[in-house]
């Protein structure tokens, strides 16, 4: 079995407990909160603009210049497609998306995600930790979404349901190439680095969930003291 097959196996169970979490459930069922749309909105734009910048440090580590073009493809899609998602919900709460990422948001969750992401980045020469902290992004959202479509409970009259219509076929190609670059870039790696690539996907998996959970919640720092 290839490294990327392994790595969409082992991290099923996380994926089924972010499917099953409130987040997707309610829009699943077309009512998420409004409250947890604000505050996934205002962290996600803060988070796909890091994401945007880990792909930058990625470039200069991929093995040839085909995976370079797809990976600058990938930056100007995260800086104009993927607002097409975030639309989806700006509408839902009936708000300009650009009135509602004015202010930003910078919870715990999304701080630990990020910084694991750049971690691999900066301190792993082999580009593949880089890819298993990232790729579990674009394959989570490919999976809940198509998970949903063929969910009977989906509400099909809410705007939300465009929401699983766009992740289910935009993350395909992405998740492609990271698969075939995760596979050529462990494929002479010993099995203690391997080991060491599947944790950092896994722990990216938690991750993804947690940034679910913590829109939701509005989840926020607690330094204690005075309030």
């Amino acid at each position: 079995m290839k490294l990327s097959e392994e790595l969409k196996e082992v991290s099923q169970p996380i994926i089924d407990d972010i499917y099953n979490d409130p987040f997707i459930q309610d829009m699943l069922h077309g009512k998420l909160p409004e409250e947890a749309v604000y505050f996934y909105l205002k962290a996600d734009a803060s988070y796909l603009r890091e994401f945007a910048n880990i792909y930058a440090l990625l470039i200069p580590k991929v093995p040839n210049i085909d995976e370079v073009k797809f990976l600058v493809e990938q930056i100007q899609f995260i800086v104009e497609g993927e607002v097409e998602a975030h639309e989806i919900l700006a509408n839902y709460v009936n708000k300009p998306y650009e009135e509602i990422v004015t202010e930003k948001v910078w919870p715990p969750s999304g701080d630990h995600y990020i910084k694991h992401m750049y971690y691999n980045a900066f301190a792993k020469e082999n580009a593949a930790h880089t890819i298993a902290a990232m790729a579990p992004c674009p394959y989570v959202y490919q999976v809940i979404a198509n998970r949903a479509l063929n969910d009977n409970a989906l509400n099909r009259e809410s705007i939300l349901a465009r929401w699983f219509d766009f992740y289910s076929t935009e993350m395909d190609d992405l998740v492609v190439v990271l698969d075939q670059l995760m596979d050529k870039l462990t494929e002479n790696m010993d099995d203690r680095e391997k080991e060491e690539v599947k944790e950092s996907f896994l722990q990216s998996t938690i991750h993804e969930r947690n940034f679910f959970a913590m829109s939701y919640n509005q989840e926020a720092w607690d330094f204690g003291g005075a309030s």
